[in-house]
C-alpha cells in the first residue's frame, strides 16, 4: 500500500507529500550509524580512567536497556507509523501537552548535539590543519551539510549510508587487528596484551561499583540517536519490513560494536594506559605502532561527528513540521519544497545550530563540554515518553480499544517499566554529580519556557488543549 496520513484539518498530523526515498539498504545502514557516535569514539576515554575495565558492563547494560526502548518503539511504529514519532505517540497516549513538550524538547536534544558534533568536527580537523580556526571550519561543514538536506531524502540517506559504512568499517578493523595482537602477538603491544589485562590491575571494578555506576550518563549519552530509525518512519520505503529487521539487528549491533570494541581494546592496553580526552581507539593505535593509525581513526570520528550533525538536521526539519501540525508550531513549517523537504524547518533548526559556530569562536576549548550534558538529559526525557506511551498503549490494547500491533515488545509491558527505573537511576546519577547537574537546570528552564509557551498557545487556541483521536490508516 502507498496510502499516507492524511491531515483531516483538525490538527491531525499529515504525512502528505513526503517522498518515500530510504530504503531498506539504508535505513538498516542509518540504524546502525545511530548505534557508533562520538559518543564510543572519544567520550569513552575519560570513561576508562573512572571504571576501568568494568565500562564493559556498563555499555552491556545500557545495551539492554536501549533494546527494550527500541522495541517499545518498533510496536508503536508498526501500529501506526508516523514521522517525527516520539512526539505524535506522547500526544496520542499522555495528551496534547505531553506531545508538544517532546517535539521541541527532541527538536533540541538534535540542535543542541548538532552543536556538539560540529565543534568535535573542528577539533578532529585541527589534527591535520592546527592553523584553521575552529569556528570557520564548523561553518563550513554546518553549510555543507544544510545544502545536502535540502536537496533531498534519497541523498541525506546516502551521505548517512557511507558515513556509517565508515564507521562500521573501522570498528570491525579495529577488532580484527585487536584479536590479531591478542592472538599473534604481533606489534609492540602484543608482549603485554593479554585478556588477564580486564582483571589483572586491582580488578574488574578497580575504582568500585559505585565509580563505575557514574559513567552511566556518559555511556547514556553514546547512545543517543539509536531512536533516529522511528523518525524515518514516514519516509521509509517499507516500514512494515524495514523497521523491526532494523531494531532486532541492535543486539549484535551493541554487543559487536560497543562491547565487542571495547573488550578488545582493554585486552590489548592496559586500562591504566587510557586518559580523559584522548579516544581510546587513536591511543590503541598508537601502542600497537600501526602507521598513520591515529590519522585513520581521527578520520572516522570526524565521519562520526558529521553524520550526527546530518542526522540532526533530517530530524529538526520532520519534528518542527509535525509540531506545526498539529498546531503547536508555525503553521508556515508544514510547508515542503519542491524537493519534499521541510526546508524551513531544516534551516531555522541550522540556524540554532549555528550558535555552536559562535561558541567555536568564543570559547572553543569548552564548546563541547557545555552541550553535551543537555542533549543527554533532553534524551532520557523523549526515551521515558516513548516507554511510557507504550506502557498505556499495551493497556488500550488489553483493554480491547486499541488493535494490536504486527511487532509487539517481548516482554509486553514489563520491560518498559524496567526501562523508566533505569532512566530514573540515571537521572538521579546526574543530579548527584556536581558537573553534569547543571544540565537539569538547563532543561527546568526550558520545561518553564515550553509551558509559558503552552499557556500562549491555548490562550489564542482552547482546542489545542483537547485530545484527538488518530487515524488509524496504515503506513506503508
Amino acid at each position: 500500500m502507498t496510502s499516507a496520513q492524511v491531515d483531516t484539518g483538525s490538527g491531525q498530523p499529515s504525512e502528505e507529500g513526503y517522498e518515500r526515498g530510504l530504503g531498506s539498504r539504508q535505513v538498516q545502514m542509518i540504524a546502525i550509524g545511530g548505534a557508533i557516535g562520538v559518543g564510543l569514539f572519544l567520550g569513552a576515554g575519560a570513561n576508562i580512567a573512572k571504571a576501568g575495565p568494568s565500562l564493559i558492563f556498563m555499555y552491556a547494560l545500557a545495551g539492554v536497556i536501549i533494546f527494550f526502548i527500541m522495541r517499545a518503539l518498533g510496536e508503536l511504529l508498526l501500529y501506526r507509523p508516523v514521522s517525527g514519532s516520539f512526539a505524535e505517540y506522547s500526544r496520542e497516549f499522555l495528551g496534547p501537552f505531553f506531545g508538544y513538550f517532546t517535539g521541541w524538547t527532541y527538536w533540541l536534544m538534535w540542535v543542541v548535539t548538532g552543536m556538539a558534533e560540529l565543534t568535535a568536527a573542528a577539533i578532529y580537523v585541527n589534527y591535520w590543519f592546527p592553523h584553521i580556526p575552529q569556528w570557520v571550519t564548523a561553518l563550513v561543514f554546518l553549510v555543507i551539510l544544510f545544502g545536502v538536506n535540502l536537496i533531498s531524502v534519497k541523498l541525506f540517506g546516502e551521505l548517512e549510508f557511507w558515513f556509517s559504512m565508515v564507521k562500521v568499517t573501522a570498528l570491525i578493523g579495529m577488532i580484527v587487528i585487536g584479536l590479531g595482537v591478542l592472538t599473534f602477538g604481533f606489534s609492540s603491544a602484543g608482549d603485554t596484551a593479554a585478556v588477564s589485562n580486564l582483571w589483572a590491575f586491582d580488578g574488574f571494578f578497580p575504582k568500585g561499583v559505585g565509580s563505575s555506576l557514574m559513567t552511566l550518563q556518559g555511556v547514556m549519552f553514546a547512545y543517543l540517536a539509536v531512536e533516529l530509525v522511528g523518525v524515518t518512519a514516514g519516509e521509509s520505503e517499507d516500514p512494515e519490513k524495514t523497521l523491526p529487521k532494523a531494531i532486532n539487528t541492535l543486539p549484535w549491533r551493541i554487543a559487536l560494536f560497543y562491547v565487542g570494541a571495547l573488550t578488545v581494546i582493554l585486552c590489548v592496553v592496559k586500562w591504566t594506559e587510557f586518559a580523559p580526552g584522548v579516544s581510546p581507539f587513536v591511543a590503541a593505535f598508537a601502542k600497537i605502532g600501526i602507521p598513520a593509525g591515529a590519522g585513520i581513526v581521527n578520520f572516522v570520528v570526524l565521519t562520526a561527528a558529521l553524520s550526527s550533525c546530518n542526522s540532526g538536521m533530517y530530524s529538526t526539519g520532520r519534528m518542527l513540521r509535525n509540531l506545526a501540525d498539529s498546531g503547536e508550531a508555525p503553521a508556515v513549517f508544514r510547508r515542503l519544497s519542491a524537493s519534499k523537504t521541510p526546508a524551513l524547518g531544516i534551516t531555522v533548526s541550522v540556524l540554532f545550530m549555528g550558535i555552536g559556530v559562535v561558541l567555536n569562536y568564543v570559547v572553543p576549548e569548552k564548546a563541547f563540554g557545555y552541550v553535551t550534558s543537555v542533549a543527554t538529559a533532553a534524551g532520557i526525557w523523549t526515551w521515558l515518553m516513548i516507554l511510557v506511551s507504550h506502557v498505556l498503549y499495551r493497556r488500550a490494547v488489553d483493554a480491547g480499544r486499541l488493535p494490536a500491533s504486527s511487532f509487539p515488545a517481548p516482554g509486553g509491558a514489563k520491560c518498559s517499566y524496567i526501562a523508566i527505573a533505569f532512566l530514573l537511576f540515571v537521572t538521579g546519577l546526574i543530579a548527584y554529580d556536581a558537573d553534569s547537574r547543571v544540565c537539569l537546570y538547563v532543561m527546568a528552564g526550558w520545561a518553564a519556557a515550553l509551558g509559558v509557551g503552552w499557556a500562549v498557545l491555548k490562550a489564542r487556541n482552547p482546542q489545542i488543549a483537547e485530545r484527538r483521536e488518530p487515524e488509524l490508516q496504515k503506513v506503508g
